[in-house]
Formats: C-alpha cells, sequence, structure tokens
C-alpha cells in the first residue's frame, strides 16, 4: 500500500471509529500509585507511605479531591453496621444470631478488633493540604488548584488496622488466611462527567479511574503473597521460585509489584499459602495461591488451575484478548471477589464450585476491570454481563452442548422470573445500595442482568450480539462506558433502535408475558398480556410435517434481525418475516397457508416471558 493510500486508510479508520460508538468529548483522569507498605503481622496494623499522580482531564479546574478509607466501615455505628440493622435479609456472613435473630458483627468489635485507616499526612505538590474524614470518605481541600490538563502530585502517609473478616476485607477468615487486603488503602475517588462518585461503603462495589501501581510490601520473611500485578522479585522471597534465597531486612520480606491500567490492586498473605502457576495458550501466566489443607482440597485447586488457563483462552476469543500477562488468583476473604488482574475466593469448596466462582470473578476481567463500569449505578452491566460470560465458558469448557443448543442460562431466566412474580422486584437501574433487599440486588444485578444479554441476543440476534461484544471491547477498553455506550455499539452493529429494550428492561419493573389466543386452520391469534413490547420468533408445525418459522420484528426497532440458522431447531425451517407489531396493539393476527398441528412461541426460549405455559399450542 503506498503513504497516499496508507493515510488516507487510517483517516477513514480513525472517522469510522469515531462514528461507531464513541461519544464526542470522551475524557476520564488517571491515577498512578506509588506505595510502601510496612505490615506488623502480630497486631495486623500497618504503615503506609504513597506517591500518587493524579492527572485531570476534565476540563475543569478542582479545588478538592476525594479519597475512599474503606476499612473505616468496619467500625460500630458506621453505615454498613447500620444497614445490617435494618435490611429484613442481611448478608449471613455479616451477622450473628443472638437468640435466634440476625445482629450485625460489626456492632460487637472492640477497638482492637476495628478496622482503620489514620491519615496522619497530605501533601499537595509539596504543600500541606487540610483534610477531614466523614465516614468512609475522606475530603481534602487543596492550597491550590489542579488546573485542567495538568497533574498534581500527592504524599499521603497513613497507619491502618486491618478488621475481623466480616467483608471481603480483613484478617483471619473462616478458612484461616491470616491477611485478605482488598479495598485496602486510601483510594481516589472516582470524577467523570457525571461528578464525583463519593458512595459510603454499605456494602456494594466501586467505580475508580484507571492508572498504574508500583507497590512493595515488607511483611515477616515467612509470609507468601498472592496479588494483583506482576512481581518484580520473586528470587527474594518465599514461595515462587524453589531453592530461592529469601532475602529479608529485620526478619522482614520485601515483595514487590508493578502493574499497569488497572482501577483497583489487592493482596493476600499467609505464611502456608503455596504457589502454583500455568500459561494460557494466548499465553497468560496464571497463579494460584492457596492453603494446601488435604489432598482433595490441593487436587481441585491443581485442576482448577488447568481450567483457569482454558477459561481465558476461551474468553478471549469471544468477548476480547485480556491484555495483561498475569492473573492471580487467591484463597482469602469471604466467597470471591474482582480486583485487577487478581481475585480473591474461598478455597474450601468442590471443583464445581471452585472453577465457578474463579469463572465468576475472572470474567470480571472483562466487565468490570477493562471497561472501568460504575458497579455502583450500574450494577447490571457488571455482574449480569460477567454471570453471562461465566456462564457460557462453563459450558464450552465443560462441553455441555445439550445446553448450549437452546437458552444456556436457563437457571439465571428461572431466578428472574420467580422475582418478577414475587413482589419484590425493583428497577434494574437503581443504586446497587439503595434496594430494600439482597434477593432483589442479587437477582436484579446477577440474573436479571444476565437475561438482559441473553435476550438481547434474541432481538439482534446471536451473532450480531457476538459481534457487538467484541466490537464494544475495541472501542471501550480501559475506559469507562455507559449502558448508553453499549447500547450505541448495539444498534450500529444490528441495525436496530434499541431504546425501548433499553429504557422498559432496565427502568421498569415490566414485564414480558405472551401467549397463544387463538388457533385456526387459517390463522393464528398472539395476545401480548403484558405491557412490554417484543419481536417474536413463532414455530408452526403443519398438519403436513412441513415447518415454518414466522418473525414478527416490532415496530420499534425499526430493523429486522437475521436469520439465526446456528440453532438446531431452525435449521432447514422455511423462515418468513411479517408485518412489523407495534406495542399499541394487544393483538396479532398470523396468516396461515394450511392446518397447524403445533405452535411454539419462541423456541429457542431466550424471551423472558413470565408465563411461558401459553406459549405453545399442540392439537
Amino acid at each position: 500500500m503506498n503513504l497516499k493510500l496508507s493515510i488516507s486508510f487510517l483517516l477513514v479508520s480513525l472517522l469510522s471509529l469515531a462514528a461507531f460508538g464513541q461519544r464526542k468529548g470522551y475524557w476520564q483522569q488517571k491515577v498512578d500509585y506509588s506505595m510502601d507498605i510496612d505490615v506488623n503481622e502480630k497486631t495486623f496494623q500497618y504503615d503506609g507511605k504513597m506517591t500518587l499522580k493524579y492527572s485531570n482531564h476534565s476540563g475543569q479546574s478542582l479545588n478538592k479531591v476525594y479519597f475512599h478509607l474503606y476499612f473505616n466501615a468496619f467500625q460500630p455505628g458506621s453505615m454498613m453496621d447500620e444497614r445490617l440493622k435494618t435490611i429484613p435479609d442481611p448478608d449471613r456472613r455479616m451477622v450473628k444470631q443472638v437468640n435466634g435473630k440476625p445482629e450485625s458483627r460489626i456492632a460487637s468489635l472492640t477497638p482492637e478488633q476495628i478496622g482503620y485507616q489514620k491519615i496522619k499526612s497530605i501533601r499537595y505538590n509539596g504543600q500541606e493540604a487540610s483534610f477531614k474524614v466523614d465516614g468512609t470518605i475522606l475530603e481534602v481541600t487543596l492550597p491550590s488548584p489542579i488546573l485542567d490538563n495538568s497533574t498534581a502530585t500527592f504524599d499521603l502517609t497513613w497507619t491502618a488496622q486491618v478488621p475481623e473478616q466480616i467483608r471481603r476485607s480483613g484478617r483471619n477468615s473462616a478458612e484461616g488466611v491470616a491477611f485478605s487486603m482488598t479495598q485496602w488503602y486510601p483510594k481516589m475517588a472516582h470524577f467523570d462527567e457525571f461528578g464525583w462518585h463519593l458512595d459510603e461503603y454499605v456494602g456494594r462495589e466501586f467505580v475508580a479511574p484507571f492508572g498504574d501501581f508500583d507497590v512493595t510490601i515488607h511483611i515477616n520473611k515467612n509470609y507468601v503473597i498472592g496479588s494483583s500485578g506482576k512481581l518484580q522479585n520473586p528470587n527474594e522471597v518465599k514461595g515462587y521460585v524453589k531453592n530461592a534465597k529469601v532475602k529479608s531486612k529485620n526478619n522482614k520480606a520485601s515483595w514487590h509489584y508493578k502493574v499497569s491500567n488497572i482501577h483497583d490492586f489487592a493482596w493476600a498473605a499467609d505464611p502456608k499459602f503455596v504457589v502454583d502457576s500455568a500459561k494460557s495458550k494466548g499465553g497468560i501466566t496464571v497463579y494460584t495461591v492457596y492453603l494446601p489443607t488435604d489432598k482433595t482440597i490441593v487436587d481441585n485447586w491443581k485442576t482448577a488451575l488447568t481450567m483457569a488457563t482454558d477459561f481465558f483462552d476461551y474468553t478471549g476469543k469471544h468477548f476480547g484478548a485480556y491484555p495483561w500477562p498475569t492473573y492471580t488468583v487467591v484463597q482469602g476473604g469471604d466467597g470471591g471477589m474482582e480486583y485487577g488482574t487478581a481475585t480473591l475466593v474461598t478455597g474450601g469448596r468442590n471443583l464445581k464450585g471452585l472453577v465457578g466462582v474463579i469463572y465468576h470473578e475472572a470474567a470480571h476481567s472483562w466487565y468490570q476491570h477493562l471497561f472501568g463500569i460504575n458497579e455502583t449505578v450500574d450494577e447490571w452491566f457488571d455482574e449480569g454481563f460477567t454471570s453471562y460470560i461465566e456462564e457460557l465458558a462453563y459450558q464450552e469448557i465443560f462441553d455441555r452442548p445439550q445446553v448450549r443448543a437452546l437458552n444456556p442460562i436457563g437457571m439465571a431466566y428461572n431466578a428472574y422470573i420467580k422475582l418478577a412474580l414475587s413482589g419484590k422486584e425493583e428497577p434494574m437501574s437503581l443504586l446497587a445500595d439503595y434496594y430494600n433487599s439482597n434477593y432483589a440486588y442479587s437477582n436484579e444485578a446477577y440474573s436479571k442482568g444476565a437475561v438482559f444479554a441473553e435476550q438481547l441476543g434474541y432481538i439482534i440476534g446471536k451473532e450480531n450480539l457476538q459481534k457487538t461484544f467484541l466490537r464494544f471491547y475495541e472501542l471501550w477498553k480501559f475506559k469507562h462506558p455507559t449502558p448508553n455506550d453499549f447500547k450505541r455499539v448495539a444498534e450500529e452493529v444490528s441495525g436496530i433502535n434499541l431504546k425501548w429494550y433499553f429504557n422498559l428492561f432496565l427502568n421498569t419493573t415490566r414485564r414480558i408475558d405472551y401467549g397463544i389466543a387463538q388457533v385456526k386452520d387459517d390463522h393464528v391469534l398472539i395476545r401480548n398480556k403484558s405491557d412490554l413490547a417484543m419481536p417474536l420468533d413463532i414455530l408452526v408445525e403443519y398438519a403436513d410435517g412441513s415447518k415454518e418459522l414466522f418473525y414478527i420484528p416490532l415496530r420499534e426497532m425499526r430493523g429486522e434481525k437475521p436469520a439465526e440458522q446456528n440453532y438446531p431447531v431452525y435449521q432447514g425451517v422455511k423462515r418468513t418475516v411479517l408485518t412489523d407489531w407495534f406495542w399499541t396493539r394487544p393483538v396479532y393476527r398470523l396468516p396461515l397457508s394450511k392446518k397447524a398441528k403445533a405452535v411454539t412461541i419462541d423456541p429457542t426460549q431466550r424471551l423472558a416471558d413470565v408465563n411461558p405455559q401459553d406459549n405453545s399450542y399442540k392439537q
């Protein structure tokens, strides 16, 4: 290709990229952390020093900045503590039973058991900065503003105490892990087009700016650490290199980690940890760091390691390449929680449970960590899409074609429909902390969110959904997309308007309910019994044994999905596209050319119909 053609091709490519989903004027902040941490393993306390470079690209000057101090939630009287006292179904890990009733474990913590992060000093570009702490938020007033397109340097010193293991972070987990260090450092709050995100730590998750981390942890030389990032000195610490000569000072080894383009950093430590590793076909080194409690546990972790490498190969192919060189699965915490290039999971599980939680948390490397999704606002976009990826990978790697043939996430559909009929459903766009129950939150974020993704494939076509995921990856990796950005990509890929679907399924509790009202020799009457209209696939089997698939697009779509011959139930079946239906008409008349003996609405079972019993007719 000559130079002139090359330049023309580049310009066309850039213009196409701008027109294909990127919103004009997009900007994001950047943070670079350099931390030095000195741990006292006997008191579960540590001293921290941090230099933070904060780059402002917002188009305005900033007179204040904010940090999260998550450990402060683990104190009696905190918002997290009070929430446990009032929510009808508190997280069982965070309460204890007293006289048959749940009581907050935080409420009874002693001063030696609570968590805290106490800021000793903050310097801003070399000057002392004033600050105040309100719950889990640190507010810093700057002696001079951070100008647009400039970088400020913050130097912080602090001391902290690791709380009893109650939620995610903590000391001495139920499985015996000494340190589960998640959400453990003063973390710069996120600032974007919507303003500062200053959510108190009540129990849900987070959003943060992308940046680079350079972290050194000094801890007793007998401890082994599993962490975010890539270990820079494996020959000087315990566990990673056979016959390593552990380098120590004052009986402490120094663990040095670096990683780029992540938005949270986690680690765990215990003297009994062992380390295994394997490399995926795509070149990702996966580490497992766990307690070798017994032979069964060791065997499970070794098998899970192999399956984890398979996961990264599968997901990289279908959702975009994993961009970091390492991923570390560490035993710790109280269940499973994702962080930058690492996860902490409980390890005393059977193989199926262990692989399942690893797949879920590793899937968060896409939805949430490659795309810095605001989990406090769009929790379904994070957890739901992650659950969707997890299940697809699990079925593929475990070779379950009988499940993949139809709806691969049928269990999520069942959970969502149960919620929708329970009277406890709330709009899926509700802020994560504000659900009236954990039951509603879990089934909205995880189950209904996964249903949203699979049902989107029903609307735009399975192949278009696959193209949407990959195109979204190319446009939005290492950025902070919103659901509307995903919608725009899906619309560009498919040529279908999706405003109605995103609005009604996310922002309301309206339900889908269609039924076959009448079957005659020359027609079928289909009724929309609900207030949420959808396009329909209707499979008709005639009396002579032939079949015909009728597709009824929704007028609001302003387009049609292509034929989906990859589904066995559709293969070799004539497809007829009918006149579009619209939501103001409750009944649709489907014409027949000959007598039908069977009619099925949505034979692939991807329509989240809350009452599917009347979706089929058989003579």
